[in-house]
């Protein structure tokens, strides 16, 4: 009989370990109450109130007030903003949340894209002097999370290609796109996924610039999803000429290489400076980040509409 409690001890310990990796724990700040503790933990405060209070009941005073300094209990939970926002750095394939301070300032608008898995890189060739490109990927990741979608941003390697060797450079970093964007697709299998590959084409200045989107072409997905972006930018380009169908198809071989060997949907939107020789397929647009993102995401909005409205 001496064995019984060793061995309900044991029996016990998976529900005890499993009980302990339900929460983490932070340390309270100054003016933190319930509700900006949850925030800044990317978690919804109306939601996880209740969770809270019982994971905390012996450090909560008068109710409702935390200690300063004292640690606090977050449930784990998926729908955290940090857990449907992450940012993948090519040269490990870890995995960190997009977005941090910021999490206390972002609420969820909606549930519209529930569902739905995107999956977004930038080529950015002057990334140290190119902001325009990081602030729209990581405004329209923040724009596609408040409406209930799962995000990663896969950011590139700091490491330039060799003259010598760029092009082989560039279709070995492109299987390593491919390979850790098809991961993540087979665990979200059942979702609706769709990948975004957005390219700078040189400097990002002030004025006006020119973008098209294209699309591979034996993809119906694909032609649709860049068809409902390009049609917001269309709406809104600075020039008075009108647009008839514009079909952009994937000619360079990096992209084509990619829409052949990934298995989400793929669309790139190139963007470059306006120039007095721009060709009649591209969109001049004014360079306003906030408008830019905004412009993307309801295009996305559209297409997801439009593939729930058909199922």
């Amino acid at each position: 009989m001496k064995l019984l409690p060793t061995f309900l001890l044991w029996v016990s310990m998976p529900c005890l370990l499993l009980a302990q990796n339900d929460y983490y724990t932070v340390v309270a700040q100054k003016g933190d109450g319930i509700f900006s503790i949850l925030r800044k933990q990317g978690l919804d405060p109306v939601k996880y109130y209740e969770d809270f209070l019982t994971l905390n009941t012996e450090d909560i005073k008068d109710g409702s007030m935390l200690h300063v300094g004292r640690e606090y209990k977050i449930p784990q939970a998926m729908d955290s903003f940090k857990k449907t926002g992450v940012r993948v750095q090519m040269k490990d394939e870890t995995e960190n949340p997009i977005f941090d301070k910021e999490l206390a300032e972002m609420s969820l608008k909606s549930k519209a894209l529930k569902n739905a898995v995107y999956y977004i890189v930038a080529e950015n060739q002057a990334k140290s002097q190119n902001k325009f490109i990081d602030d729209v990927t990581t405004g329209l990741a923040a724009e596609l999370m408040v409406h209930g979608a799962t995000v990663y941003v896969f950011d590139d390697t700091d490491e330039k290609p060799s003259t010598e060797n760029m092009k082989s450079e560039k279709t070995e970093r492109m299987g390593q796109y491919i390979e850790a964007i098809n991961k993540r697709y087979l665990q979200n299998t059942g979702k609706y996924q769709r990948l975004l590959l957005i390219r700078a084409n040189g400097l990002i200045e002030n004025g006006n610039m020119d973008v098209a989107v294209y699309h591979h072409n034996k993809s119906e997905k694909g032609q649709r999803f860049a068809e409902n972006i390009q049609n917001v930018f269309k709406k809104h380009s600075v020039s008075n000429r009108s647009y008839k169908d514009i079909k952009m198809i994937f000619e360079d071989k990096n992209s084509l290489y990619l829409a052949k060997n990934t298995l989400p949907t793929v669309s790139l939107l190139t963007i470059g400076n306006r120039s007095k020789a721009s060709a009649e397929d591209h969109i001049p647009v004014r360079s306003d980040k906030k408008a830019f993102t905004n412009w993307i995401t309801n295009g996305i909005l559209k297409d997801y509409a439009d593939i729930t409205i058909e199922e």
